[in-house]
């Protein structure tokens, strides 16, 4: 492990947020190889020892994860109404991680899995406008008017305009598939941009978030991202944030 800033340090053990973790040194709580630090951007390394309050600070092993949600599903750990959710398909093992973003109930396609706290925020975070891309079955035919309303905005709701850049795929008189790609993450924004314009929405599936897709997948099936996948996708975020 190369030497982090303390703070991230104790964020990627699980215990916290970053800033909670400065609020912690602060208050004078955590100490390195026996010594109090309340120094803010301290460093450590891989041999250093790490403690809050006496108790041993063990960073957690990154995972990452892609997962083919089918429909039926809420992307949630648990549900009041006994709803079925995506972690009754995953195993034991995999419940620790955290779903990066959420499709609803009636919709599938690509949720990426993951206990790194610092990716999940980067992918999530409204200002850094990542791209998700779905593949969306309309009733009815769209024309590009229609598409190009989509594009310039359409309200939502009182006071949020929703944005997306869509693509016909096929179209004939019963039905239109779209390609669709958001770059905000408004709830249930595709269905209510559709039937916003007199549309209904027959099918949505998400194929891709930033650089991760969903090749290889069939519904309920899961795969580790491979080491060499997260790279690009850090450094595609990396270009992003530019």
């Amino acid at each position: 492990m190369a030497n982090m800033r303390l703070n991230k340090y104790i964020a990627s053990a699980g215990i916290c947020s970053r800033r909670k973790a400065d609020e912690l040194i602060a208050k004078g709580v955590v100490s390195v190889n026996g010594k109090k630090v309340t120094e803010m951007g301290f460093d450590v390394g891989e041999k250093d020892k790490v403690f809050i309050d006496k108790n041993l600070v063990r960073p957690k092993k990154h995972e990452y994860y892609k997962f083919y949600k089918p429909a039926g599903f809420i992307t949630s750990a648990d549900d009041e109404k006994g709803r079925k959710i995506i972690y009754d398909l995953l195993p034991p093992e995999l419940h620790n991680l955290k779903p990066v973003g959420r499709l609803d109930k009636d919709s599938s396609g690509l949720i990426i899995l993951t206990n790194d706290g610092d990716l999940l925020n980067e992918l999530t975070h409204p200002s850094i406008k990542v791209p998700k891309i779905y593949t969306v079955s309309v009733k009815g035919k769209m024309h590009l008017h229609h598409l190009e309303k989509m594009a310039q905005g359409i309200e939502i709701e009182p006071g949020k305009i929703a944005y997306a850049d869509t693509s016909v795929k096929e179209s004939d008189n019963v039905r239109t598939v779209l390609r669709i790609t958001l770059y905000q993450g408004l709830n249930r924004q595709i269905r209510k941009m559709i039937e916003a314009l007199g549309f209904e929405v027959t099918s949505l599936k998400r194929i891709q978030h930033a650089t991760i897709n969903i090749e290889g997948l069939t519904k309920g099936q899961y795969k580790p991202i491979k080491p060499y996948e997260i790279k690009e996708l850090k450094n595609f975020l990396k270009n992003l944030r530019k």
